[in-house]
């Protein structure tokens, strides 16, 4: 007679595991890395893979000196190098991009117990560590296809969000990515493509990406007196794509369930315009995923549903 196990579930596992699934998120993250190479050239690539070595590198030192058992083979190192470099300046100094590698992996990842266990997405923390520690190389960026003219140094372009109206790209090279900006969040398109790949593998739901970006957009087209030009010049500058796909479906730092993640979409996108329109940053995709990630657990309080028969204890229970 065969033994009756008893163990706490869940009891239905999925052969997708978390090696997997941060395979997945790298595949989906290869057209925008593709197209940052051929918008602002090599140095994309080489920043990149630099990154994501560095990462890697770090927890593996990190086991190694904890003495605990190597976690680099799940891959989630190489995901947090290639998000830190899609939000970094293609001419960032590697120094800069490798210290973002240490805060990101070591302070934010390792320091509270590993993937699964920090309160905040890793590339996210780094760049806006980098931000306040190297504002002027953070905010350096350099024109789309520069490096056809020969071009050995950046050459300053503002982004979209920063430029004046004459100077704006037109939309349709602002969906291609041909504009300033973090080597990894220009193409819209390429974003979009990695982000119905995630939906179609079942990776992510679309639920945090739609509130998040239809939430800007539905504010930014109230306040502009319903300007469609001037929201759509602001649902594709910045960042918005880039968060809204990748770093704001992170499993760690986003809630568990649909109403949940509905919250934090929309959450994301209501402080992302206010930055935007009345801060003095232009840019502020960044601060408001890692706000909402500290908001997390609150929105998980009030979204998880009960246990099926389960009962609310009493006061003088809890007391004791």
């Amino acid at each position: 007679m065969n033994k009756l196990i008893v163990e706490p579930s869940p009891h239905i596992r999925s052969a997708m595991n978390t090696q997997k699934v941060m395979l997945n998120v790298i595949i989906a993250m290869l057209p925008a890395l593709a197209a940052a190479t051929i918008i602002f050239g090599i140095k994309a690539l080489v920043l990149t893979v630099i990154c994501c070595a560095c990462c890697v590198l770090f927890e593996w030192l990190f086991c190694k000196v904890t003495k605990k058992p190597s976690t680099v083979s799940d891959l989630s190192a190489i995901v947090t190098g290639m998000l830190l470099a899609f939000n970094l300046p293609v001419d960032l100094p590697v120094y800069m991009a490798v210290i973002g590698c240490f805060a990101a992996i070591v302070i934010v990842k390792m320091l509270f117990g590993g993937i699964g266990q920090n309160f905040a997405n890793p590339a996210i923390t780094a760049r806006i560590i980098l931000m306040l520690s190297f504002t002027a190389s953070m905010t350096t960026w350099t024109k789309p296809f520069a490096y056809l003219d020969g071009a050995a140094d950046a050459v300053s372009s503002a982004t979209p969000l920063a430029a004046e109206p004459e100077a704006l790209p037109s939309l349709l090279d602002m969906f291609l990515g041909v504009r300033g900006g973090c080597l990894g969040e220009t193409c819209v398109a390429a974003l979009l493509l990695g982000g119905v790949y995630l939906c179609l593998r079942g990776i992510i739901t679309p639920t945090t990406p739609l509130a998040f970006i239809g939430t800007v957009g539905v504010l930014t087209l109230l306040y502009s007196g319903f300007d469609v030009n001037y929201t759509l010049y602001q649902l594709m500058s910045g960042g918005l794509f880039l968060g809204a796909i990748f770093m704001a479906t992170d499993y760690s730092t986003t809630p568990l369930t649909q109403k949940g993640k509905l919250l934090f979409g929309i959450g994301c996108g209501i402080f992302t315009f206010l930055i935007r329109q009345f801060a003095s940053l232009p840019e502020g995709v960044s601060y408001s995923i890692l706000l909402m990630n500290i908001l997390t657990p609150y929105i998980d309080k009030i979204t998880v549903p009960k246990p099926l028969g389960a009962k609310k204890q009493p006061k003088e229970v809890k007391q004791k």
